[in-house]
């Protein structure tokens, strides 16, 4: 199956996606925003957003020297949607897909590299179409409810609102060439634009940015920074990232079983990294209970060896101190995250674990995917850096849906329009 297309299977696929519960990655209806015709406006901050773990586009050329079935492609002569092509899920072209998007670790090297024969890019560097829709057909929206808003307020798209997508597979510390990348595209849009931008960043696409922020002098940031805008980010770590990795999550997914899906998962360094920090759980909370052994995150090395993947405690090791003590990224401050919502912090298992499903869970306080404790993080910046720190925090509130909720996005237009009112006791409904 590879990588053609096929309006009938894709027809099947998006029925079958609207029915499907918790496919939290990305919502399968077109925006309900639409473009007005709005005269360019000058006068409000330009705006970078920075998408979540499999928040933009990626694309793929291959010339292998074996395939995985016989109907997979060997070879292409151009460069073709790797993530996300909504043909990928069917029963055959899972498998050509997971082996085209999974990524070698070397333990020597401590690098991480693409499969034999595979070529990936990230398509639209600086533009918005990459986040906005994670497909061609336009079906996977993401980012489009916000820059289709932002356009109505006066921003011109790749202009004064741009993208930085990125390799999301793999984590900050081999993350050189995208950084710079990075740092010469705020510096371009200051130039253009003659004053500093916001960052908006998403889920991981907002400890992307902190990470990126520590690399920076003072000097330049206050130069070029007129804020940090994160939506949702998971500063302490996910506790579903260890269920991810243990037994899979297909994330409502039809046709593709978690176990399937877990061989992709497992290849990125991305999904380690994003294990729960000690800044936000107590040394013997239970994140993973099985029959034979309850996993805190001081038997992280045993989780991996009992699961057999021993790979993923060398890349949690790798990263695990990238955000290190979680000091303040010393730019002026929007914390803005759901709350309310049942969120697992703990995965029952019986005694086919890692191999089946959890029988059962623990829920705390949080999104639905990221837990209070690790949103909430944030506050701990507040009178430890110079710049104002505003939280806020949105009653049942969804992971996904915080990117496209009108509230959020009026919310994140005062901001920029320089009439935000500080309600830090207020949730917001």
């Amino acid at each position: 199956m590879g990588h053609a297309h096929c309006c009938t299977v894709l027809l099947i696929v998006f029925l079958a996606l609207q029915q499907a519960a918790g496919f939290w990655l990305f919502d399968v209806f077109p925006s309900s925003l639409k473009t007005q015709n709005k005269v360019p406006n000058n006068s409000t901050p330009p705006v970078l957003i920075v998408p979540g773990t499999a928040g933009n586009q990626l694309e793929a050329k291959i010339d292998k020297p074996s395939r995985v079935h016989w109907m997979c492609y060997k070879k292409t002569d151009y460069f073709f949607t790797l993530w996300i092509d909504l043909n990928m899920f069917m029963p055959i072209g899972i498998n050509c897909w997971i082996d085209n998007i999974r990524i070698v670790y070397n333990r020597t090297t401590r690098k991480s590299s693409n499969s034999a024969g595979v070529s990936v890019r990230v398509p639209g560097f600086g533009q918005t179409y990459t986040v906005e829709f994670l497909d061609n057909n336009k079906l996977s929206g993401y980012f489009n409810n916000m820059v289709t808003h932002l356009v109505n307020m006066g921003y011109v798209r790749n202009e004064a609102v741009r993208a930085a997508p990125y390799d999301f597979r793999v984590a900050p510390n081999e993350q050189e060439e995208y950084f710079a990348r990075l740092k010469k595209l705020i510096e371009d849009m200051y130039e253009r634009d003659q004053q500093p931008l916001y960052i908006l960043g998403h889920s991981m696409g907002s400890n992307y940015v902190l990470y990126f922020l520590y690399q920076q002098t003072q000097a330049w940031k206050e130069e070029y920074i007129k804020g940090f805008i994160s939506l949702g980010a998971p500063w302490g770590g996910a506790v579903k990232t260890l269920r991810v990795l243990a037994s899979g999550e297909n994330l409502g997914i039809p046709l593709v079983s978690n176990i399937k899906i877990r061989e992709q998962q497992r290849m990125t360094t991305t999904n380690p990294w994003m294990l729960p920090f000690e800044e936000a759980w107590p040394a013997d909370h239970v994140f993973i209970s099985t029959p034979s052994f309850n996993y805190t995150r001081q038997d992280y090395q045993r989780f991996f060896k009992d699961i057999d993947f021993e790979d993923g405690w060398f890349m949690w090791e790798d990263t695990r101190n990238l955000t290190a003590g979680l000091p303040p990224p010393g730019v002026e401050m929007y914390c803005f995250y759901g709350v309310g919502l049942l969120t697992p912090v703990t995965y029952i298992y019986d005694d086919q674990f890692p191999n089946a499903d959890p029988i059962d869970y623990v829920y705390a306080d949080g999104d639905d995917t990221v837990d209070s404790l690790s949103l909430g993080l944030c506050k701990r910046w507040r009178g430890k850096q110079a710049q104002p720190v505003h939280v806020k925090e949105f009653r049942s509130m969804p992971h996904m849906e915080i990117v496209l909720n009108r509230k959020v996005i009026n919310v994140v237009q005062s901001i920029l329009e320089g009439r935000y009112r500080e309600e830090d006791s207020t949730l917001m409904n």
